[in-house]
This record gives structure tokens, sequence and C-alpha cells, in this order.
């Protein structure tokens, strides 16, 4: 099979395994191994889908740029992937979508934060940080990269707000009622103050440090350097 062709297959597996397990095959899976044993076919299946697309990834033969990443594009794709940090960041507390037992009462809080901006923070870090790579590294192994990222992070999450409508009921159904898929939406609508959406200490500062990390590792790991270390050290 043609490095490309492995690329976009082990791709595919590995959205489509995702989507699988996590919508039409849970709740049949879920009755017959348990909870506990769902996860951990879940976990298992999740991790060899990933190896193979990173191998598959790896294996890719060196591709020609379709543009040129100058130091501008950096810039951009340094702040987005600090915006997608502090959105990370900012979705690892208080966070209704995330499968702990506060999701109800966290529903009940007012949205705040990363969460004033969208429900899906997490989600939408994860797309911000694909668009990021395909930008300042536009070569077409890249690009299906980033685009199955995006794909299985905004699809999943639309995915995710029918099955928590399932779950929790009238407490999800409040939370979006008063959050936005669409970062912003609810702003640029009038519905929601802008003030609303300043991160807090956790989201600002733990954002902040994790992508200081993130681009200083890129670098030490051998990959591009990335983020402020291209321009100091």
């Amino acid at each position: 099979m043609q490095p490309m062709s492995l690329l976009v297959t082990t791709c595919v597996l590995f959205v489509g395994s995702h989507l699988a397990l996590s919508h039409p095959l849970r709740d049949g899976l879920a009755g017959r191994l348990g909870e506990r044993g769902f996860q951990i076919v879940y976990s298992v299946v999740a991790i060899a889908t990933l190896i193979m697309v990173v191998q598959a990834w790896r294996g890719m033969p060196p591709e020609p740029p379709l543009w040129a990443a100058g130091d501008g594009l950096w810039m951009l794709a340094s702040l987005i992937v600090l915006i997608a940090s502090i959105l990370f960041m900012g979705s690892l507390i208080g966070n209704p979508a995330l499968p702990a037992p506060g999701a109800a009462k966290a529903a009940q809080a007012a949205p705040r934060g990363v969460f004033a901006i969208t429900r899906h923070p997490m989600m939408w870090g994860f797309t911000l940080w694909a668009l990021a790579h395909a930008l300042v590294m536009p070569t077409p192994g890249q690009i299906v990269l980033s685009a199955t990222i995006v794909f299985l992070a905004l699809v999943g999450s639309a995915g995710q707000d029918a099955k928590k409508a399932r779950l929790m009921g009238d407490a999800w159904r409040s939370w979006a009622a008063r959050t936005s898929f669409v970062p912003f939406a609810r702003q640029i609508g009038g519905a929601t103050p802008w003030g609303d959406t300043v991160p807090r200490p956790h989201a600002l500062f733990g954002g902040i440090v994790l992508w200081l990390a993130a681009t200083w590792a890129h670098g030490a790991l051998g990959f591009m350097v990335a983020g402020i270390w291209r321009w100091i050290g």
C-alpha cells in the first residue's frame, strides 16, 4: 500500500472506531462487558489505532510544502496553540462534558471563562492545535492528519451533545441552552457579555505553562522549533 493510502486508511480506522464505540456500539458493549470492561476495550482500540496512525504518518516520504511558512505564519500558529492550550486547561475543571460524578452539578453553574466561549473547550483546543500544525507544516500528509483530528473533535463533540442529553436529561439541556457549540457565538449574538469569556486563573496560567512546555519540547525532541523558542535561545 502506498504511504498516503496507508495514512488515510489508518486515519479512517482511528476515527471510525472512536465514533462507533462512543455511540452506536457503546450501550450494547457496556451492557455485555460492564462499564469497566467497555472502558478497557475502548482504551485498547483507541491506543492501537492511534499507534497505527502515528506509524503511518512517520512512514510518509518527504513532501514539498504547499506554501511557505514564514515568521508571520509561525507567529499566528503559535498564538493559536496558546489559545488552544488555555481552552484545554480550562476544560479540566468544572466541565459537565467529562464523565465525572459531579457532571450534573457542574452543569448548574453559570458558564464562565472557557465555558462561556464554548461548551466543548477541550475539543476546540484539539481543533485549533491541529489547524496550527497544518499552517506551518503544509504537506499533504500533515493536512490529512490535521483534518482527521479536526473531524473527530468536532463530529465527536456533536455526538457528545446528543449522548449527554440522553444521559443527563434536563441538566445537560439547560447547560446547552446557556452555552454555544461554536466559540463566541453567544457573545456575537448578544446573548452573553464578552466579559464572561475571560479565562479563569487555572486556565490562563495553566495554559501558558502548557504552551511554553509543549513548544519547548517540540524542539527538544527533535521536531521543528516552535513557539517563542523560534526567536529566543
